[in-house]
């Protein structure tokens, strides 16, 4: 039945993913969404492995960078839960938010376990609405129910097509789900903006894995080629599909503009002095050893 929509189209590919994939543009949007999605999903673990190596993740990432990176998440998993996005959305979606609450919850165990000062009060009740909406949104996600399902498309492109062909008229949950979306891309791009700073005024990168941004750039290019390579719906104009993808595509590629400035800086210090708080713990160190 649901190859009625999609003539010609591939039929495993509409039973697991529900998506219509009728020539091979479309397969490799697909195939290259995936890849994204393994992206994301593997990029916290080099920093969870640098982070025990170093012991300094406390100096080395910027605080402002881990929560507009959870609050990004938490903004794509209730645009993903609200416009009724396939299951393996959702699940992704849920672990892009658990990843970010294990980042945030190493990177206060270091603070404490390295003598840092109290947070803030403006950072800590950002962390506490975050945590708390996060774990809200996890516990609300099997009770919650939409009216307009299956009409607005997320950050990823398994999503479920709508019923009607041609292009429609932005609904109300398409409406609440690219506010939500647009939302989301600024806290990716404004996450960006205090790492660089605290990387500046180190003028190191030690205790940053890297690979982490490596695999999210990796994961940003795949994404937005996936976007671009898939053809639009039958009736649907080439400009109204990049509309509707618009804030996933600024978001995406604007990250990925930011990440490039992050790796300049991973090649500008590899051989730099040490942060300000690195080079007062070696000192301490030499101290205590004579």
């Amino acid at each position: 039945g649901n190859l009625s929509d999609c003539p010609n189209g591939s039929r495993w590919i509409m039973d697991v993913f529900n998506e219509c994939a009728q020539d091979g543009w479309d397969v490799a949007s697909i195939v290259l969404g995936l890849g994204s999605i393994g992206c994301f999903i593997a990029a916290a673990f080099p920093q969870f492995y640098q982070a025990c190596r170093t012991g300094i993740m406390d100096q080395a990432l910027s605080i402002y960078f881990l929560l507009g990176w959870l609050g990004g998440d938490l903004l794509n998993l209730i645009g993903s839960f609200l416009a009724d996005q396939l299951p393996l959305q959702v699940y992704t979606a849920i672990y892009y938010v658990l990843a970010d609450l294990g980042m945030l919850s190493l990177y206060c165990y270091y603070r404490l376990k390295n003598g840092g000062r109290a947070f803030p009060a403006p950072i800590n009740a950002a962390f506490v609405f975050l945590s708390v909406g996060s774990l809200s949104s996890l516990s609300l996600l099997g009770s919650a129910s939409t009216e307009d399902p299956g009409t607005f498309k997320g950050r990823s492109l398994l999503s479920a097509p709508g019923d009607e062909l041609g292009p429609k008229p932005f609904s109300r949950t398409e409406i609440i789900g690219f506010t939500i979306g647009s939302i989301s891309s600024v806290l990716y791009l404004c996450s960006r903006v205090p790492q660089i700073c605290t990387n500046y005024k180190r003028k190191s990168t030690s205790g940053v894995s890297y690979f982490l941004f490596a695999l999210v750039m990796l994961g940003n290019s795949l994404y937005g080629l996936s976007v671009l390579l898939k053809n639009p719906e039958p009736g649907q104009g080439q400009g109204d599909y990049v509309l509707h993808h618009l804030p996933w595509l600024v978001g995406s590629l604007g990250v990925l503009a930011l990440d490039v400035v992050i790796s300049f800086q991973f090649l500008a210090y590899r051989k730099g002095r040490p942060g300000t708080l690195e080079e007062r713990d070696a000192l301490l160190g030499e101290q205590d050893e004579s």
